[in-house]
């Protein structure tokens, strides 16, 4: 792969130039601008990271963890381009290209969880487990969805993506102009996509990172395609997809301890015995133990200023030095692998090796062992279940007849008349000529378009409306 292809400024949508104008802005820089102006992006502030309909002012929503990737990843598209420009010396990589990816990177940081459904990652299992459950029971023209669909439309749905979601958000469903979305540079919607298969290709047992999941539903193929062959990429990882991925584990696995501490599941003690336990096997003079010990001096030292709570100032500062160690280490795996990630063959994370590994993935299960599997996450989760599945199982039943000749209650008439008109807009554009397969399919995203734009508190306040619950 050539950064000269990967790193580029075109639009699937051709734009005039701007050459004479007084809008000096690279075209990469017009991409901040629209993410950060569109409802999509706002509607972040009121989407759950890890504590769904959270009242605190301190909890991290879905936009302050974007906001935080994208300082990361901005970061760690600083470093790398230095490491590479100093020490592995690319010819095809010249000095201007580092402020294009610096701004490659905070976009795709503002953009990665832009097609999350509410109530968070549990959301995105629920619409699974839905469309797993029911698909087979539901029918249309006497058929059952699963013999009327093709296998990769039904995959589709079974192993749906906020992440793949997120592409066809940005292609088509911000339909401010036209059908082509917000239509940014092709070098950004490639760093976005992280898994470059289909629903087809997934393999989560393979050990390569490239089959975890689907990168793209079969209503984006052509799409998808487009952007590989003008990246040069053809079905490998986007370099700069690594470094994205990077900065959403660093920003992830320290902010949902931090979270975790602030919301009173997990206790200083209780995160210097888990860090403790999770580092056997680590020298003890070695810098996995050194950090523990810099926790506790960080907590010494704040008793000894007085301040009221010792304990989460020495988190809080604690965590700022961890996220220099991850992002210091996630720089020196790209740059070790430069060469098996340019040629498309490397298959791991970039924090996949040394100490940092094993802090982060002892992170990881601490966040998991006392934010995820508490009573109160619990609770929330059940109460998200049953609105999800009650906005599925309705606008589904509305959405399999919308659009034919069928006969359809005035409720369902109604629940479609709930849809977004961009969305059926959008609907109209690409079902035009298309198979009565292909139509189902499209429009049963229609229905998975309408609960990933809903917010946690608007998904939850119209499960009330139409349940009744006043």
């Amino acid at each position: 792969m050539e950064w000269s292809r990967l790193l580029c400024p075109e639009r699937i949508r051709r734009v005039k130039s701007n050459h004479g104008s007084n809008d000096l802005r690279t075209e990469f820089e017009k991409d901040y601008h629209r993410i950060i102006g569109s409802a999509s992006f706002r509607r972040l502030q009121d989407k759950t990271q890890v504590f769904p309909l959270d009242k605190s002012d301190f909890i991290r929503t879905r936009l302050t963890h974007s906001l935080e990737v994208a300082s990361f990843a901005k970061s760690l598209g600083q470093n790398i381009s230095q490491k590479i420009l100093k020490e592995i010396k690319d010819p095809g990589f010249a000095p201007e290209n580092q402020n294009d990816v610096c701004d490659i990177l905070e976009c795709a940081g503002l953009l990665h969880d832009i097609g999350n459904p509410p109530f968070g990652h549990f959301g995105e299992t629920v619409i699974r487990e839905w469309f797993r459950n029911n698909m087979g029971r539901m029918t249309f023209k006497g058929m059952a969805l699963t013999e009327y669909l093709t296998p990769q439309m039904l995959n589709d749905f079974y192993h749906f993506e906020g992440n793949t979601q997120a592409l066809r958000l940005v292609t088509k469903l911000h339909y401010l102009i036209d059908e082509h979305g917000m239509n940014l540079t092709m070098g950004l919607l490639g760093t976005i996509i992280k898994y470059p298969g289909s629903s087809l290709k997934i393999d989560k047992s393979s050990g390569d990172i490239h089959t975890k999941k689907m990168g793209y539903y079969y209503a984006e193929e052509t799409v998808f395609e487009e952007i590989q062959r003008t990246l040069g990429t053809n079905g490998r990882r986007h370099p700069l997809a690594f470094v994205l991925e990077a900065a959403d584990d660093i920003a992830y696995k320290t902010a949902d301890v931090e979270d975790a501490f602030k919301k009173g599941c997990l206790t200083f003690e209780q995160l210097l015995f888990e860090l403790k336990q999770g580092g056997r096997g680590e020298p003890e003079d070695g810098e996995y133990f050194e950090l523990i010990r810099l926790l506790e001096k960080r907590y010494a030292q704040a008793k000894e200023r007085g301040m009221t709570r010792p304990d989460m100032n020495a988190v809080q500062n604690w965590i700022v030095t961890v996220q220099g160690r991850l992002i210091s280490c996630a720089t020196n795996t790209f740059v070790r692998h430069y060469d098996e990630i340019m040629n498309g063959q490397f298959t791991k994370e970039l924090i996949s090796e040394g100490y940092e590994a094993k802090l982060a993935y002892v992170l990881g299960d601490i966040a998991y062992q006392y934010a995820f599997i508490t009573v109160p996450i619990y609770k929330l989760e059940i109460a998200a279940e049953t609105t999800l599945n009650f906005l599925l199982e309705r606008f589904v039943g509305a959405a399999i007849l919308y659009d034919t000749q069928e006969y359809k209650t005035d409720v369902q008439k109604k629940m479609m008349a709930l849809v977004s008109d961009n969305y059926k807009a959008i609907y109209k554009i690409y079902s035009e000529g298309k198979s009565e397969e292909e139509k189902l399919y499209l429009r049963l995203l229609l229905v998975t378009d309408s609960i990933c734009g809903m917010t946690d508190s608007y998904a939850k306040r119209l499960y009330q409306e139409l349940s009744g619950i006043l």
